[in-house]
C-alpha cells in the first residue's frame, strides 16, 4: 500500500523534476489522493479561545514577493509571531525567515510545516493552482487559514472549499484587503445614501506597462518562477489583477454576484511564448441590469488602478488611496446645432471633482492589508467569520472563471444556480 508519507514526498518532488513543464494536473491530482486518505494530521476542534494575551503562532507558506510583504507587516502586529516559513526557492525562504522570530523553522515542503502542532494558523501566498490543495491540507491539519486571492483555480475547487471550510469550524479568510479599507466603506455609504442616484455602470481597470515577467537564472525554473504566464497555473490578468475590482463591485452592490459575462481577450503585444492573456475586457451584468466592465492590459499603464461608478446624479472615481465625486448637471445650454433646434450646445455633464474624505481627524492612512490581518487574528481570538470569507471569495472566484470562459469561447457565460447553493 502506498503510504501517505510516500505521497507527501512524491507530490513535493514535482517541484524538483528536471522537466521544465511541471504538470499542474498531476500535482493537484496527487495532492487530492494524498488528502483523501490523510489521517496523520487529524482534525483539530475549534474549541480553543485565545485570550488577548495569547500569542498566535503563524506559519507562512510562500515567501516570494507577496509573502515577504505579508511577513514584514506581521512584525507590526502585536500578539502574533511568525515561527515558520516555507518556500521551494532557497533565496525566498531565507528572505522570509529574516522577518520571523529567532529560532523560526524553514521548510521546503509545506506538509512538514503543517505537521507542527504548535502552529495555530497559516498564511498561504503561493501560485493560484496551489491554493486549493494547500488550503485543504491546512484545514485537515487544524490550522486557521489566511489565503491570498483569488480563492481557487476553477469553479469545482471554489465550491469544494466552501463545503470544507464550513465543516472545519476554523477561520478561513481570503486576502481581499479592500473589504477592510475605510475608503471603500465610505464609498459604499455614499452609494447607500443615494448620492449617485440610480447606478447603471461600473468601469474598472487595472493596467500595467510591463511584460509581467521575472528574471530566471535556471531555465528549468521558468514555469515555476513565471507561473503567471502559463494557463495550467494561473488565470491571467483577470485573476491576478482585476480580482480585487470584481470583489469590490460585488461588495459595493451589497455582496451580490454577476448574472452573466461576455468578453474578449488576446495575446497581442507580448509575443514571448506566454499562454495567459496580455489584455482582456469582460463585461458583467448584475441584478437590475447594472453593467460592470473590467479591463486589464499589460502594454499601457495610463490611470493604472481605477474604478468609476456611474449614477444618474453623480459619478465616483476610486483611485488607489482616494475617491472623487463628480456631480451630474442637467442645466445644459441649448440652441441650434446642425439645424436642429433645442439640441445641446455645451454638454456640461460633470461638475468639478470633490474628494470624499474617509479618514477620521488625526487618523493616518494605513496599508489595507494591516486591517485585513488584524481582522484575521481577531476572528481567531473571538471565533468570528471574517468579512472576506470563503463565500464572498467564492463569488469573486466564480466571476473570474466565467469571465475567462467568456473570453476563451467568445460566448455569453451565465451564473448557474448551483454556484450559490
Amino acid at each position: 500500500m502506498i503510504t501517505a508519507l510516500f505521497l507527501f514526498k512524491y507530490t513535493f518532488n514535482f517541484f524538483k523534476m528536471s522537466d521544465n513543464r511541471i504538470s499542474r494536473r498531476r500535482f493537484v491530482a496527487t495532492s487530492a489522493i494524498t488528502l483523501s486518505g490523510l489521517s496523520v494530521f487529524g482534525m483539530k476542534s475549534f474549541s480553543q479561545k485565545f485570550s488577548l494575551n495569547d500569542i498566535i503562532r503563524i506559519g507562512l507558506i510562500g515567501t516570494g514577493s507577496r509573502g515577504a510583504g505579508l511577513a514584514s507587516l506581521l512584525k507590526e502586529i502585536k500578539g502574533v509571531e511568525l515561527v515558520a516559513c516555507c518556500d521551494i526557492i532557497p533565496e525566498n525562504l531565507q528572505n522570509g525567515l529574516t522577518y520571523a522570530v529567532k529560532g523560526a523553522k524553514g521548510y521546503a515542503d509545506y506538509r512538514k510545516l503543517l505537521e507542527d502542532k504548535s502552529i495555530d494558523a497559516v498564511i498561504i501566498a503561493t501560485p493560484l493552482f496551489l491554493h486549493h490543495p494547500m488550503s485543504v491540507a491546512a484545514l485537515q491539519a487544524g490550522k486557521h487559514v489566511y489565503l491570498e486571492k483569488s480563492l481557487s483555480f476553477d469553479i469545482p475547487q471554489a465550491l469544494d472549499l466552501v463545503k470544507k471550510v464550513k465543516d472545519s469550524n476554523l477561520v478561513f479568510q481570503i486576502g481581499y484587503q479592500y473589504r477592510y479599507y475605510g475608503l471603500y466603506h465610505k464609498v459604499k455609504e455614499v452609494i447607500d445614501k443615494g448620492w449617485l442616484g440610480k447606478i447603471t455602470h461600473f468601469e474598472c481597470q487595472y493596467n500595467r506597462n510591463s511584460n509581467w515577467r521575472n528574471p530566471v537564472k535556471d531555465p528549468k525554473m521558468e514555469r515555476i518562477i513565471n507561473w503567471r504566464m502559463y494557463r495550467e497555473y494561473c488565470g491571467g490578468p483577470l485573476s491576478e489583477l482585476c480580482a480585487h475590482q470584481i470583489d469590490m463591485v460585488n461588495y459595493l452592490l451589497g455582496d451580490t454576484h454577476p448574472l452573466k459575462a461576455t468578453g474578449m481577450a488576446g495575446i497581442n503585444y507580448w509575443k514571448d511564448g506566454r499562454e495567459t492573456y496580455d489584455n482582456i475586457r469582460v463585461i458583467y451584468e448584475y441584478p437590475g441590469g447594472i453593467k460592470s466592465a473590467c479591463t486589464s492590459i499589460l502594454s499601457n499603464a495610463y490611470n493604472g488602478y481605477n474604478i468609476r461608478i456611474l449614477g444618474d446624479k453623480a459619478t465616483v472615481e476610486i483611485q488607489r488611496d482616494k475617491a472623487l465625486i463628480f456631480a451630474e448637471s442637467t442645466e445644459n445650454k441649448r440652441g441650434t446645432v446642425d439645424g436642429v433646434t433645442g439640441a445641446t450646445i455645451e454638454a456640461v455633464t460633470q461638475g468639478k471633482p470633490v474628494e470624499i474624505p474617509f479618514l477620521k481627524p488625526g487618523e493616518e492612512d494605513t496599508e489595507p492589508t494591516i486591517f485585513a490581518l488584524n481582522d484575521f487574528f481577531d476572528c481567531i481570538r473571538n471565533k468570528k467569520n471574517p468579512v472576506s470569507n470563503v463565500e464572498t471569495a467564492r463569488d469573486a472566484s466564480i466571476a473570474i472563471h466565467i469571465g475567462n470562459a467568456a473570453a476563451d469561447t467568445e460566448k455569453l457565460q451565465v451564473w448557474k444556480p448551483e454556484y450559490s447553493a
